[in-house]
């Protein structure tokens, strides 16, 4: 009887927190690289909850170690909702491609909600001698370990496409891995780096401009941004497939009630019709979904991305 009044009592109080949530500034970590998607949404996210909750949600960019120094960061922050993760399906990958971190993303942090999805484009130099993929693997394939592609480091979705398609189109590219998303691209543009993914959203208009050459994009269909592109599967790899998405999280133990104010919040930010429009025409799908939704996927991605590192015997050094 004691037992359940306590009980009781907590939830009350956790309520009645939830409810004056938040009181001041909140941070939100961004583990990459300035000008990358996480960057970009993670920004236009912590605005429009500042907007809706009424105190600063700050973004703070805290890159490196494949997301992992920022992301450990939060996981020793207090578990009192004032401290936010943008992460991505590089977390999910790491789980398997790096187990010896400092964390467990399952134990250390509390699922909030997805935020969004969107294919990835594989672009080359214009200097590297290939108009189409299948010219560029044909070139690879003659030059096994000499062409290179960027990422922005260790189990980042651009490394792991990366990574999927030598396996798939069976090529030798070596993975050149950089601090952020913008050092990659930099490197690809200046020529010092032949190839690279990115996510779509931030480099469809470099590849409008000239400043680098499309060769496929990565979805099960064009994209509606950069119809004129062909699916990777179509020109030259099929059943090739990888997107890059991005969700939020809390530490473990941030109080249920203010997740699921976040949830709420962020899923009426995401799902208003002028977000998806403007969205869409980035190539980027929302993709928000309860708490406990949002668990569950982050375990199913962890399961699927275990498989492809364990087929391919993937290591980082």
């Amino acid at each position: 009887m004691i037992r359940a009044l306590l009980l009781s009592l907590t939830l009350v109080n956790a309520q009645a927190w939830a409810q004056a949530y938040p009181t001041h500034t909140v941070k939100v970590v961004v583990p990459y690289g300035v000008g990358g998607p996480a960057d970009i949404y993670g920004r236009y996210l912590a605005t429009k909850l500042q907007e809706s909750l009424g105190h600063p949600f700050v973004v703070e960019d805290r890159p490196g170690g494949g997301s992992i120094v920022g992301t450990d960061a939060v996981a020793k922050s207090a578990p009192d909702g004032y401290t936010l993760l943008v992460m991505s399906n590089t977390h999910t990958v790491n789980e398997t491609l790096i187990p010896k971190k400092p964390f467990d993303l399952m134990r250390d942090f509390a699922p909030i909600t997805g935020i969004n999805s969107s294919d990835l484009l594989m672009v080359i130099n214009p200097e590297v001698p290939a108009k189409n993929l299948k010219e560029f693997i044909a070139l690879a394939k003659s030059k096994p370990g000499v062409l290179n592609y960027a990422s922005s480091g260790p189990g980042t979705p651009y490394h792991m496409a990366g990574e999927l398609f030598k396996y798939m189109a069976g090529v030798d590219i070596v993975h050149v891995p950089h601090k952020g998303s913008d050092q990659a691209r930099t490197a690809v543009l200046g020529g010092q780096v032949q190839m690279m993914f990115d996510a779509i959203t931030t480099m469809a208009g470099q590849a409008r401009a000239g400043k680098v050459r499309a060769l496929g994009t990565t979805g099960k269909k064009r994209s509606g941004v950069m119809r004129e592109v062909p699916t990777i599967a179509e020109a030259g790899v099929p059943g090739y497939e990888a997107t890059i998405w991005l969700g939020l999280m809390a530490p473990a133990g941030t109080p249920r009630p203010i997740l699921e104010k976040l949830n709420t919040e962020v899923n009426k930010i995401i799902n208003a019709p002028d977000v998806k429009e403007t969205w869409g025409k980035q190539g980027a799908v929302p993709m928000g979904m309860s708490v406990d939704e949002f668990g569950k996927f982050l375990h199913e991605d962890i399961a699927k991305w275990s498989k492809l590192v364990k087929a391919t015997g993937m290591k980082v050094d």
